[in-house]
């Protein structure tokens, strides 16, 4: 039998790692990772979508904002 997949479902993307010392991160010079968050406009993704909780999103929604700041990730879709 055929696996099922939901239409327009994206395989969910895990950046947030833990120290040796217990505490999360998000790294921000992980650009590959923080790019498949993102939407084909540029737009970050919902927790829905990428599955993290509302702690995980926040380190990584401020982890692509500091990407885009240093010139890692694009702010719109013209370069993506």
């Amino acid at each position: 039998m055929a696996e099922f997949q939901r239409f327009g479902s994206s395989p969910r993307v895990k950046v947030v790692q833990k120290s040796s010392t217990g505490e999360f991160y998000v790294d921000y010079r992980d650009s590959e990772n923080l790019r498949r968050m993102l939407t084909p406009n540029g737009k970050i993704q919902s927790r829905k979508r990428t599955g993290l909780n509302a702690y995980e999103q926040r380190l990584a929604s401020a982890a692509i904002k500091r990407a885009r700041h240093m010139g890692l990730l694009p702010y719109t879709s013209a370069t993506l």
